[in-house]
Formats: structure tokens, sequence, C-alpha cells
């Protein structure tokens, strides 16, 4: 296995540079520790959460969901991201992620402890002075205390900085009184600690402060009716002279914006683990119905349509899961960086995240839509059941659509993505330009054939490189034809993301493969091989098609034929069976009866 050391990779470099297996983190590294945190969630599920799921969608004792969460805080699970001397575990990303991701099976409880543990206790933790920190983050991490997070308004959505509220400072100077409404609060029905989002005077950013229920001048609506996680409280709160300490502004003046834009970098990708958690609950109920249901006296299980959907559902859960665990390695390894450097440890937490938010937003996009394929196959793979309310099918599917607009619609994060790749390449911070200007002349020339290299998955990984300059083809040239403009070119910017999400997840999948090779041997790793072989089949398909698109809506004449026969050679890849691939894999799920990757 490889060794030789690199430098630290950035975010969004993975697109200009190869990345060797041994320089990432896969799930099956976690320690026994981390292990043991994962079955307490799993357990903590199993005895208080899934029990009782009608219960909690009814919302018919509103101090139901508050109980649970104190529960939890009572196992910890409240305090995994929080330092030791503030009541908490103080763990690593990746391990707090792992929390999110089992949780994530938990459905509405799911978006309680998410927006509790995120949104609700993060600003605080990374922002807050020390006074702040120690009045609030053990209560928060004890469960004592619960938080929600005051940021959307009617009128200020994927724009939160467009938002109305306002804070005036009174007379006496001592408190600031903030008015306005927010909407889409979640635990917003039960919350004692808020951070509200309001902006003061004329200022063009907004402000962040730290309001507790009791200061009193607050009134809300009742519970949203919603289509899913109908046992989050989700209400509409408004601030009528609300008075706040001056003490409690949050930050300085005018960094609202940025402490939103920071927090919501961490919600995507904790977002993308809790989708993982939940599609694998998900595929387990299907690959069990399936065993179960007979129809020609044969288990359903037995036939090709069904396996391929058991199958195909493996194998994109494995693919989001090698690609967030990868992520989230980067985060930890350039927090670490940045600290040995002599930041701080709050701000080099932050900026670890923000130097993979391109993979943050990756995280989400890929993790939110694999949730709904996942769901929509295991209505199917549930036939008429799978349309019953008696069966969790219903709920599922109900509660997945979230998610695609949680934490920013998946549209705005594939804008965000691409956006920060050509923003930092326009700032020096990434060299796009030098590969994608090779790769403009390489399509004029004539192509090489044959590999001299040797190793695991050598054709595979020319692939992923060749699938990298279609990226950098595609994009080069709608930045030299559209220059400034290239923001108003949405479709464009959105079918090169497809592009690069598609190329991550397949690169995550076949690393983490190898990886696993280099660990426990080929022979015993060949399920493995099958998941990502097959991922990457697909996400060349899914690639060529993007990469046309883009092409077709911007190049014309000489140009267009030119640039559509790079985008040829660019997505070749030798003939997999994809089929029997996969009825490998469903044979090993169904033999286990669970999603057991």
């Amino acid at each position: 296995m490889e060794t030789t050391t690199k430098k630290a990779i950035k975010g969004g470099e993975f697109l200009i540079r190869e990345t060797a297996a041994h320089e990432i983190f896969i799930p099956e590294e976690f320690a026994e520790e981390q292990r043991m945190i994962a079955k307490t969630c799993e357990d903590f599920l199993e005895k208080e959460v899934f029990p009782h799921l009608d219960k909690i969608d009814t919302q018919k004792d509103p101090t139901f969901m508050p109980t649970l969460l104190e529960k939890a805080g009572e196992l910890g699970l409240l305090g995994t991201s929080v330092p030791e001397n503030y009541g908490g575990f103080g763990m690593d990303f990746n391990t707090s992620l792992l929390v999110s991701e089992v949780i994530g099976g938990g459905h509405s409880f799911a978006v309680a402890l998410s927006a509790h543990t995120g949104i609700g206790t993060l600003p605080i933790l990374y922002y807050g002075n020390e006074e702040q920190k120690h009045k609030y983050l053990p209560k928060l991490a004890s469960g004592e205390w619960k938080a929600a997070y005051c940021l959307t308004e009617p009128d200020s959505g994927s724009d939160a900085n467009s938002g109305k509220t306002k804070a005036v400072l009174s007379a006496d100077g001592k408190h600031y009184l903030i008015t306005g409404q927010k909407m889409w609060i979640t635990n917003g029905g039960f919350a004692d600690v808020m951070t509200v989002f309001a902006k003061i005077g004329d200022d063009k950013n907004l402000t962040a402060f730290i309001v507790e229920k009791s200061f009193g001048g607050i009134t809300m609506n009742e519970e949203e009716h919603k289509m899913g996680i109908k046992g989050s409280s989700t209400r509409q709160i408004f601030f009528n002279d609300t008075p706040v300490p001056v003490e409690n502004m949050l930050s300085t003046r005018e960094n609202g914006f940025k402490i939103a834009v920071n927090i919501l970098n961490i919600g995507r990708i904790k977002l993308g683990g809790a989708a993982i958690g939940a599609s694998k609950r998900v595929a387990s109920l299907s690959v069990q119905y399936a065993n179960e249901r007979k129809q020609f006296n044969t288990p359903i299980a037995s036939f090709g349509a069904i396996q391929y959907k058991i199958a195909e559902q493996a194998i994109r859960i494995y693919a989001t899961e090698a690609l967030s665990y990868r992520a989230g390695q980067n985060i930890d390894e350039a927090t670490s960086a940045l600290i040995a450097g002599g930041m701080a440890e709050n701000e080099a937490k932050l900026k670890g995240v923000e130097q993979f938010a391109i993979e943050c937003a990756i995280s989400k996009v890929h993790g939110s839509e694999v949730l709904d394929y996942v769901t929509d196959e295991g209505v199917q793979i549930y036939g008429g059941m799978g349309f019953s309310a008696d069966a969790p099918m219903d709920r599922a599917y109900r509660d997945s659509r979230i998610n695609r607009i949680f934490e920013g619609t998946n549209e705005i994060n594939r804008i965000l993505a691409v956006g920060t790749i050509l923003k930092r390449a326009m700032k020096g911070e990434l060299d796009v330009m030098t590969p994608a200007m090779a790769v403009a002349k390489e399509i004029m020339s004539i192509p090489e054939f044959g590999d001299d290299e040797d190793g695991l998955f050598v054709a595979e990984k020319k692939v992923l490189r060749n699938l990298k300059k279609a990226i950098l083809m595609v994009a080069g040239a709608a930045v030299q034809k559209f220059t400034v403009k290239i923001d108003a070119q949405q479709e464009i910017l959105m079918n090169v993301a497809d592009m690069l999400i598609e190329v991550y997840a397949a690169e995550s999948a076949l690393l983490r493969t190898e990886k696993l090779i280099g660990m426990r041997g080929e022979e015993a790793c060949s399920i493995y091989t099958d998941l990502a072989l097959s991922y990457l089949y697909k996400a060349v398909d899914k690639t060529n098609v993007a990469g046309k698109e883009a092409i077709n809506a911007f190049a014309e004449g000489d140009e267009l034929r030119v640039m559509l026969m790079g985008l040829k050679r660019f997505t070749k890849v030798a003939p997999y069976n994809t089929t029997a691939a996969r009825r490998r894999i469903a044979a090993h799920v169904i033999k286990e009866n669970k999603y057991p990757f």
C-alpha cells in the first residue's frame, strides 16, 4: 500500500489533483470507542424513538420531544462537538458526523437533535465569548436547555442577508429591542435559547444575538402542518421589542451573515451524514420486506427487477458514505494543521470547514438525493403496502423530501460548489486554469493509447482523470465564453456541478474500496469492488450527459464539434457487466437481510 506523504489537500483540489487511497479516511477505520458511540445511538433509537414514531408525529404530547432530547443529553449525545470544559465530549469532526449518521434514521427526532446540536449550539460554541459559552453550552450539552436558530423570514430564504428583523438599542444602552418575524424555525415550540439574526439601523449585514425565551416579547403561531417530519416542532416566531442584553450580541456587529454561512457549511455535511443513516434504515427495511413477501410462491427478493433496486440502493449509499467521511477527515486534518500553526481552536474549526465548503455542499446534495432515490425504491419494493400509512415507507418517503431543501436548496448548493471553485481559481488559491488550458490543448491532439502503470484500478483511475478533464474542458470554455457573467448561466453551472458531484462520489467509492483491499485483501473485498465499479460506470454516463447539455448551451460551429469530440474521448470506459455485479451485490444484501456495508 502506498505510504508516500503528500501536502495536505485543499478544498476543491480533488478536481486537479489525484488522491491516493491511504490519504482518505473510510468508515471501516472507526475505532472501538467510536463504534460504541454509534451503538449507543442505535440503542437509543430502538428503545426511545422507533416504538413511538406515531406518537411523535401527532405532537399530541408537546413535552415528548423535549423529553427525548433530555434523555439523549443524559447519554452525551448532545455534546459530542462541545469541548469537555463546557460539559461535552469534544469529539473530532468525523465522530460527530458518525452520530449524525446513526441518528439520521430517527425521522423527526433526528431533525430535532440535529437542529439542537448543530445550528442551535454551534453558533455559541464557535462565536461566543467565554462568558456566553460558560453560561449556555453546559445546559445545551446536557439537554436542560433546548436550542433553535432563527434566520429565515417570509421574504428571505436563500437570500438570508435580506432579512428585515430589526434590533434597536434601548435609550439606556443596556438592551437591543428586537422586532421581526421568523419562520420555519425547527424546535421553535420548545426552544429555551435561540440564535436570532437581525439588522441594526441601516447596517448592510446581519448581526446575531443569543435570545432566551424568558426575555419576553416573543409570540408564535401554531405548529406548521408539513408534508413530512411531522413530529418536528416548526413554528413562526414573532419578536415584539424583545429586550436582549447588549452582552448577548454574538460575535461582533454585522458578523451575523458570516456566522450563518459558516454554520450552514457544517450543517450541510452533517445533513449528508444524516441522509446516510436514513438511507441505510430504508434499505434494510426494503430487503427485509423483499425476503418476507412472496409472489408466485417465491420471495420477491429472488426476482431480478427487485434485485436491481436492492443493489442500486446499496451502490449509491456506499458512494455517499465514502465521500462524506473522506470530506470529514479532510476537515479534521485542516483544523489540526491550523491549530498546530498557532490559530485558536474555534477559529481553526471554522476555517477547516470553510476550506471544504465545496465538499460539504456535495455531501448534502448527493446524500439527500440518494435518500430520495432509496426511499422511492423502498416504496416500490413494498408495492401496495408502500403506499399504506401502516407500513414504514409512508413516513420514510415523506420525511426524506425536506432534505433537498434544508441547509440551502440543492440548486443553491450546486451553484455554490462550482462558484466557490471558480472564485478560488480567480484568487489564485486553486490553480484550475493551468490544467484547464492543458486540456484545451489535449483535445486538439492525437489521443494516447495504453497504460504503462502497475497497480490496483489503473484503468479506472485513468477514467477518473479523464472525467476531471471533461469538467475542466466544459467549465474552462464556459468561463472563457461568459467571463464575469458566468454567474447568470445557472443551467450550465448546474451541469458542471452534476459532473463534479459524480466524479467526487465515484472517486471516493473507488478509493474506499482500494483502501479496504489494502486492509483485508482483494478476495475478501470482491463485493466492494462490485459496488465501486458499478457506481463508476454509471457516473461516466451521467458526466457525459451533463457535459453535452452544457456544451450545447454555449458552443457552436467548429468549437461545438471539437468539444463534443473531446467529451466523447474523456467519457470512455471499458464495458462492464453491471447486471452481473448488481446480482452479486443483491445476493449479499439479501443474505445479510440488511444494508451490510
